[in-house]
């Protein structure tokens, strides 16, 4: 029997490498005064929101917790509890890099729904975008996080600065995704009764399809806030500081507790903050029904 019945043909060789690595060098060389300027941005960018974070007194920010959670779940006890929470990543020593990771975060998703809302909303508005950026999208959720890192490093250097840009990429496509199909599912009677009230497109898109798809938008935000949190310890390999680095840290020095402890404090960060973020889901929703 033929070995190429068996096993995979030696002789067919696709090379997508070369030419990406190519295309890397070549920014590298022709844009680099580009990319200069994008990094410098990010990184005034990403100190500002630093130093507004570091602004923050740490008893602030656990009853800023504290308030918001008791505000949307009407829970005295869940707000404690999350307040608690808080508090024990500042007790187990790990409050100034739980600073530098948020900011990192922030950053991120603020880019992110820059980015990604005014997207959905043009893919929204075309069945032919949607199906050009669907295929996009469902390549960047796919791809491995590790591998927006590659790139990123390359163009921007290592540190802080170019995990943003990965998390940017890894992150935008649920808000994308979700806010085109937030809209699209708008009932078209509410529509067609503002176009007959007079609305026009602009309109009818500002004041009606975008309230009403809130909801689905900010479980966009939401989905894109866990991925961002996700690139933590991911980014921790082109030298972002933080959590991550904690984490990193210890798998190379085999220390199990300072790892598991970093990675208690991940948690706690994403438990929060999903819990938040899903408390103004569900009053954005109670305010539509209303």
């Amino acid at each position: 029997m033929p070995d190429w019945l068996i096993a995979f043909p030696s002789s067919i060789k696709l090379n997508i490498s070369d030419p990406i690595d190519r295309f890397i060098d070549y920014l590298i060389t022709e844009w680099d005064a580009f990319f200069n300027s994008i990094t410098n941005g990010l990184r005034v960018f990403l100190n500002s929101i630093g130093y507004v974070i570091e602004m923050i007194p740490w008893w602030l920010l656990i009853a800023i917790v504290f308030v918001l959670t008791w505000r949307m779940s009407k829970k005295i006890g869940k707000a404690i509890l999350y307040s608690l929470l808080i508090f024990s990543i500042g007790a187990m020593g790990l409050w100034e890099l739980m600073n530098t990771t948020l900011s990192i975060i922030i950053a991120s998703v603020i880019i992110s729904i820059i980015i990604g809302f005014p997207t959905g909303v043009l893919v929204s508005s075309s069945d032919r975008l949607d199906s050009i950026v669907r295929p996009i999208l469902d390549t960047m959720q796919t791809m491995p996080s590790f591998v927006y890192l590659i790139p990123a490093a390359m163009l921007l250097g290592l540190g802080n600065v170019p995990a943003v840009l990965a998390t940017t990429i890894y992150a935008v496509p649920p808000l994308i995704r979700l806010t085109s199909h937030g809209i699209r599912q708008v009932d078209r009677e509410v529509i067609e009764a503002a176009t007959a009230f007079g609305s026009t497109k602009w309109q009818s898109l500002i004041k009606v399809k975008i309230p009403q798809a809130m909801p689905t938008i900010m479980t966009g935000v939401n989905q894109t806030i866990m991925m961002a949190i996700s690139m933590v310890v991911t980014g921790s390999m082109i030298g972002v500081t933080g959590l991550g680095q904690e984490v990193l840290i210890s798998i190379n020095r085999l220390q199990a507790g300072r790892g598991f402890t970093a990675g208690i404090a991940i948690v706690i960060m994403a438990i929060v903050i999903d819990r938040l973020t899903q408390g103004i889901i569900k009053k954005g929703e109670a305010f539509i029904d209303e």
